[in-house]
């Protein structure tokens, strides 16, 4: 396919990784961001075997491992009864795929922004895009909120998020997000430098931490602790004060008191909100959704940020075998379909057992699910969950 010229909305983590994958293929890439300075939002994810084996050929996977924190095991109790609801160990994957990697979003994308800065991909900051407009010749224009109308593009990539506005609304926002913090590990603490923890109180709370190694510019090594909370009792919970939640926090989980130490200002915590959405039709004439404008659920692990490095290996996988690029849209999704449909199924399924209100629920989780995950093949299915493998996306995207 000849050089084509495409517009990439959005710096998130599929919008970098796509803009860095066409442009090393010779495309004419241009970056939209509608900040003034391209940032990060949030605090810590995981990166996946799935998510790495696109940063491996990226070759982005060293500096990544430099930042970030060896996590081998999942490891989830109920606060009543102490019982084992989730222990999900890498190991169980076999070599290499051994640990999942935390990192803080802050480092994930320094890692990928460098790297298109150093390819001089061109980044058109301040453009908030508000829609686009096919031509006659099957090319788009993007439409901006200023008024501007950017060129005509052969292909606009929206990586633009849940809240996309080249995407028609579609979905449900969820009623449980969280509360984000980044902190520093506590030294000589009980959590586990290398695992993410949870508790759970029936499905309704939820605490979290995860190890996610160093942001950029700081050595220190950083803790995400957060916090399951309905969207509609935000207002109520910044009412109430910053020590009335800690009580609570500490009444689930005292092991976090040095990490409660460090939050002094309710800004420090971010509340995120989750929405389960997915296209129907992800493509059409000059135009593919890939990441969260196309699908988008409950965190799940950070499961976004990997399903969405995905995306962008498979649309550059796609631009490199399609005969034109209505060819290669058509191609793109058809490598992510199914991966795509059966993620959202599994976590539309999983969510309710650790965020919702349901009693019978957690009731059945806390008594069958961690016996169950002790007994083959158990162990092994959990964690090709919980690391995106099941539905065998590498494979199918010539990836290791």
């Amino acid at each position: 396919m000849t050089p084509l010229h495409i517009a990439i909305a959005g710096c998130g983590p599929a919008g970098l990784a796509a803009a860095l994958l066409l442009h090393r293929d010779g495309h004419r890439v241009r970056l939209y961001e509608r900040f003034e300075t391209p940032r990060p939002i949030g605090s810590g994810l995981l990166i996946q075997p799935t998510g790495l084996a696109v940063l491996e050929r990226l070759g982005l996977d060293t500096a990544l491992k430099a930042h970030a924190a060896c996590v081998e095991r999942l490891l989830g109790k109920a606060v009543r009864s102490g019982a084992t609801v989730l222990d999900v160990r890498y190991s169980a994957l076999g070599t290499p795929l051994r640990v999942g990697l935390g990192i803080h979003r802050a480092a994930l994308f320094a890692i990928l922004y460098e790297a298109v800065r150093a390819e001089a991909i061109p980044v058109h900051t301040s453009a908030e895009i508000t829609g686009s407009e096919l031509g006659a010749n099957g090319q788009r224009a993007l439409l901006l909120a200023d008024g501007r109308r950017e060129v005509p593009f052969d292909l606009i990539v929206d990586a633009l998020g849940t809240r996309t506005p080249l995407a028609p609304p579609t979905g449900k926002e969820l009623a449980y997000g969280a509360l984000w913090a980044s902190l520093d590990w506590p030294e000589n603490s009980a959590l586990n430098p290398h695992a993410l923890e949870q508790r759970y109180r029936a499905a309704s709370i939820m605490a979290g931490v995860l190890p996610i190694g160093t942001a950029p510019h700081d050595a220190r090594a950083k803790a995400a602790l957060f916090w399951s909370i309905k969207g509609a009792d935000v207002p109520k919970w910044r009412e109430a004060g910053l020590e009335a939640w800690k009580a609570q926090v500490r009444a689930v989980w005292p092991a976090v008191e040095p990490l409660l130490e460090q939050i002094t200002d309710p800004d420090q915590l971010v509340f995120a909100r989750y929405a389960h959405r997915t296209l129907k039709t992800p493509g059409e004439t000059g135009l593919i959704h890939i990441g969260d404008a196309w699908h988008s659920a409950s965190p799940q692990l950070g499961q976004g940020a990997n399903m969405a490095l995905l995306d962008a290996w498979a649309l550059a996988l796609a631009f490199r075998e399609g005969s034109d690029v209505s060819d290669a849209i058509a191609i793109a999704i058809a490598y992510r379909r199914f991966h795509v449909w059966l993620y959202q199924v599994l976590t539309a399924f999983f969510t309710p057992v650790y965020q919702s209100d349901s009693r019978l629920i957690p009731f059945l989780r806390d008594r069958l699910v961690g016996p169950v995950s002790k007994v083959w093949p158990a162990p092994g299915i959990q964690a090709a969950l919980v690391s995106g493998l099941v539905g065998g996306p590498l494979g199918r995207l010539h990836l290791r």
